[in-house]
């Protein structure tokens, strides 16, 4: 029996374990220059014994930023301190992949600076506000992008992910998830397009497969990865065809061959749809599945059934750097705190040290 301890090979790379590091946002970079700091090395460092480490989401672009102080992959400086990252990883016996996450229309102008303006496939603002440094703001209108700027969008993601692997990641995962740029594409409610990147699912998921076919095109698609949440209305996400959608889009990814695909379920209910997705995708499948609470050691047994072939674990994580040993173990563990993770507003985030 396959167990969450054991080995696995991810499209090439050994991982010595099933246990992921989850994707969360840290908000720890220096505001100039949006680079990763020591601290940022410390932290993934002493998480190093997870399978795999997926970073917390890192703009490809600078109109990509989301939210303060979260790190870049579009600048030499940016690289060079990633690179500090990825070898205290590596020196550790870890793997780690970059997410890069385009935040797309959830931003706001006095997050980016620079007179920039948050961008989306159209100029729908969500509902609600961010936090913007000072406090929390509305969000605004995004500018619609052109179908121009759609294709230099996605060569932004390409350029990131060449970038990553100068910095020393294993590879990239692409955040097509939470309500974010990509899954602003897939979604009605934010994509109004009447062009090929509209309308139809063929036309909606379009973007997201053109993402990832450029990503795989620039490293290969063994460090290529994909992140997806269907039926997450995070963001002000509206999915009226979550059953039609996701399929296609697995359908159309799967031929390019990517290392894993990693779904991360709102709610229960979406497990059927999780299955499917499982079934219809050849590479490996992680899973962050939908529990009460922070996801525990009750999670394990998803890897022995072959619902998955990766656990993504969370906040778990920030509050025991050594999981897997305490996994195995059957424990102990600290609780996490949840003012130690994103919980909606980026508050306080830069002052809370590495655990």
């Amino acid at each position: 029996m396959t167990t969450a301890f054991d080995p696995i090979d991810l499209a090439g790379t050994r991982l010595a374990n099933r246990i992921a590091m989850a994707p969360m946002t840290r908000s720890r970079a220096e505001a100039e220059g949006r680079v990763p700091t020591p601290l940022t090395a410390e932290y993934y460092a002493q998480r190093a014994t997870a399978g795999l480490i997926i970073s917390e989401g890192v703009q490809p672009t600078a109109v990509g930023q989301g939210y303060p102080n979260t790190p870049g992959l579009h600048s030499a400086e940016q690289i060079a301190a990633w690179r500090v990252v990825t070898d205290a990883v590596h020196e550790r016996g870890g793997r780690i992949f970059a997410q890069l996450m385009h935040a797309g229309r959830i931003s706001h102008p006095d997050v980016l600076g620079d007179g920039l303006h948050p961008v989306g496939p159209s100029a729908v603002a969500p509902a609600g506000q961010l936090f913007a440094g000072p406090g929390m703001v509305d969000f605004t209108a995004p500018r619609e992008l052109t179908a121009d700027e759609v294709r230099e969008t996605i060569e932004g993601f390409a350029a990131a992910a060449r970038n990553a692997v100068e910095a020393g990641f294993d590879g990239v995962e692409i955040h097509g998830a939470n309500g974010y740029l990509v899954h602003q594409f897939l979604s009605t409610n934010s994509n109004h397009r009447t062009d090929e990147w509209g309308g139809s699912v063929e036309n909606r998921i379009r973007f997201a497969v053109e993402v990832v076919r450029a990503v795989a095109d620039a490293i290969g698609p063994e460090r290529t990865g994909l992140r997806l949440s269907p039926a997450n209305t995070y963001n002000d996400i509206a999915e009226t065809d979550t059953a039609e959608v996701y399929p296609a889009l697995v359908s159309a990814i799967d031929p390019i061959g990517i290392a894993y695909l990693h779904v991360t379920e709102p709610v229960a209910e979406v497990r059927e749809l999780t299955q499917l997705l499982r079934k219809s995708f050849s590479g490996t499948f992680v899973l962050n599945p939908a529990t009460e609470g922070p996801t525990g050691p009750g999670a394990l047994g998803l890897i022995e059934d072959g619902t998955a072939d990766i656990l993504a674990y969370g906040a778990l994580f920030l509050a025991n750097p050594d999981l897997p040993a305490r996994l195995a173990a059957d424990g102990p563990y600290n609780t996490p705190d949840p003012a130690t993770f994103f919980g909606g507003d980026h508050r306080g985030y830069t002052d809370y040290p590495a655990l």
